[in-house]
């Protein structure tokens, strides 16, 4: 099966860098129906980045202007799935490497039944480029 590689669109929140923050987040975003694609959360200047990549992002700034949260601009980033094989995530970091493209972050995981995922940043300038040599849809 080929990988699918898709574009999508995230907002982080900096949350309180302590214990049960990103429970209370995700709580949240599940009891308001909130489908989310991806989440990543970090450390960050004192506090915790939490990125939230939504199936649907006018539902997350919905529930996000209800609870008082300060949701950063909409960004972009790629979402991509596929069969987790020897070398699937080399392939499209070597991609952007040979078109000359940074990559700013990607965190890649083992989905298990023979799948993985991989959420992967670039530049805003990048992004358009990186769309075409990736072939997101």
């Amino acid at each position: 099966m080929a990988d699918r590689v898709k574009k999508v669109s995230y907002c982080y929140l900096m949350v309180s860098n302590r214990a049960g923050q990103g429970t209370k987040v995700l709580e949240t975003l599940r009891d308001a129906g909130v489908d989310l694609l991806a989440y990543s959360g970090f450390p960050s200047k004192g506090k915790a980045q939490l990125d939230l990549i939504p199936e649907n992002m006018a539902a997350l700034r919905r529930v996000a202007r209800t609870r008082g949260w300060r949701l950063s601009k909409v960004k972009k980033a790629f979402l991509i799935e596929g069969s987790d094989k020897l070398g699937a995530v080399h392939r499209h970091i070597a991609r952007l490497a040979d078109r000359k493209i940074n990559i700013v972050a990607a965190d890649a995981v083992a989905a298990g039944k023979g799948r993985y995922g991989m959420i992967l940043w670039v530049k805003p300038k990048d992004y358009a480029r990186a769309a075409r040599v990736l072939r997101a849809k």
